[in-house]
């Protein structure tokens, strides 16, 4: 299957919050992003290098290993950051949410591919661009530093959540982490809408898609959870997933 890229396109500006339409003093997710670390008389700076774009689910923000010369804020939406390994198979290694940095590159190439997983807006700074905001603005430079330790702990604990945790243990560990970054936008406590799919899911916890629904339906069964709709789940105990994921109790 052919992925558009958004890099070849030409995408419309997006109009669906103050960021996507040029006006970054109005962002409604202006503080959790890297802007967060400028005053409203410094977004100036910040506007005059940066493109807001939209992009449509199913679309791919960039591929691994192709030359890269932007990074990017994602403003709205979500999207699925994967490898590819040798053989074809597919390791997700995360789910990027709104005020999420992305495009790190390694010798001017991506590391991974980064691809929309609903419909997506973002804002895309020239690297060169970025690097002289930077200078000028080092609060600029420690938010970015600070996002990145977050970014660091994040693999640390997706290595344990591999390499230690039951599958139970895993996809509890999954709805809590999900539930918390989705209460940093405002989303009501508990309430959780499911951009990917089982199989992203699977993908991201070393799981079968198979594996995932049991725990799914097993998580339901003990009443840690609700099941609304297959796309959005409900924290039903917040404290018996918590022990759950801690691997204090077992299914």
């Amino acid at each position: 299957m052919i992925r558009h890229t958004a890099d070849t396109q030409d995408f419309s500006l997006c109009r669906s919050n103050g960021a996507a339409s040029g006006d970054c003093q109005n962002c409604s997710i202006r503080q959790l992003t890297m802007c967060g670390a400028l005053a409203p008389a410094e977004l100036d700076h910040m506007e005059r290098i940066v493109a807001h774009k939209h992009m449509a689910r199913g679309h791919q923000l960039f591929e691994e290993n192709q030359p890269s010369d932007h990074v990017y804020s994602l403003s709205e939406g979500a999207m699925r950051l994967f490898k590819l390994l040798p053989d074809g198979r597919r390791q997700i290694i995360g789910f990027a949410l709104p005020g999420d940095f992305l495009g790190l590159a390694s010798h001017n190439k991506n590391t991974y591919s980064a691809e929309a997983i609903a419909d997506a807006a973002v804002c895309r700074f020239r690297r060169d661009d970025l690097a002289a905001v930077l200078r000028q603005f080092p609060q600029l430079e420690h938010r970015l530093l600070g996002m990145a330790n977050d970014a660091l702990a994040a693999a640390q604990e997706q290595m344990v959540l591999l390499g230690r945790k039951t599958p139970i243990e895993k996809v509890a560990s999954f709805l809590l982490t999900l539930s918390k970054r989705l209460q940093r936008l405002g989303r009501p406590a508990g309430a959780i809408n499911l951009p990917m799919t089982r199989a992203d899911i699977a993908d991201f916890l070393g799981l079968t898609v198979e594996t995932v629904s049991r725990s799914f339906t097993k998580l339901k069964n003990a009443r840690a959870i609700s099941l609304p709709t297959p796309d959005r789940v409900q924290v039903a105990d917040a404290a018996a997933l918590e022990s759950l994921a801690t691997g204090a109790t077992t299914l």
